[in-house]
């Protein structure tokens, strides 16, 4: 269903995670409706959440730096921006000593909503453990990836994270292209035996 296309970035491979691969497709499985099965509502909830993404005051970067901020050394290990009740915000999870911590970030002002709750890791599954402790020991961050993507699929990041491919721990960026979204691979460097 989804045609792969290379994305060479011969550039940025350099300082930036090693290969981008971008899934084109009008819905990620990220913003997929689990309860409805029909295409054409699918399409207009999607619609619907890239207009609330577009008319937001904050970025996806500026979302991740303000939760980082909130605990010095914290790197964002997924955020994603929720337009669709209320006010449009951006959930983010921050790993930092041992915990991860998830925050509530207002799309339009930047202001940390309620309160933030931390899981600490050995709550996790083994998997999870896993790919958040390789995190910790790559040099690339979320950030990173996301700047990336944004410049492989010509577009704006609308959520991000890490998800293990075939083995393999990579970033997943959904980028809202034109009207369509897209979704990048990033595999940083250095990963492939973690």
């Amino acid at each position: 269903m989804y045609g792969l296309l290379a994305i060479a970035l011969s550039g940025l491979l350099i300082a930036t995670p090693a290969r981008a691969i971008v899934s084109a497709s009008s819905t990620p499985a990220a913003l997929h409706s689990e309860t409805d099965g029909d295409a054409t509502a699918d399409r207009q909830a999607v619609s619907r959440e890239i207009e609330r993404f577009r008319s937001s005051s904050i970025s996806i970067g500026q979302a991740m730096a303000i939760a980082e901020a909130r605990h010095a050394g914290a790197t964002t290990a997924d955020i994603s921006f929720d337009g669709g009740s209320g006010v449009p915000v951006y959930r983010v999870k921050t790993l930092h000593n041992d915990r991860i911590w998830r925050h509530t970030i207002n799309a339009a002002t930047g202001e940390v909503m309620g309160g933030e709750a931390a899981l600490p890791l050995a709550e996790l599954d083994h998997e999870d453990r896993s790919n958040l402790a390789a995190l910790g020991t790559i040099r690339h961050r979320l950030a990173d990836a996301v700047r990336v993507a944004e410049q492989a699929a010509s577009g704006k990041a609308i959520s991000g994270g890490l998800v293990r491919d075939r083995g393999r721990l990579n970033f997943a960026i959904v980028v809202i292209s034109g009207d369509d979204l897209k979704e990048v691979l990033l595999e940083p460097p250095g990963v492939r035996g973690k």
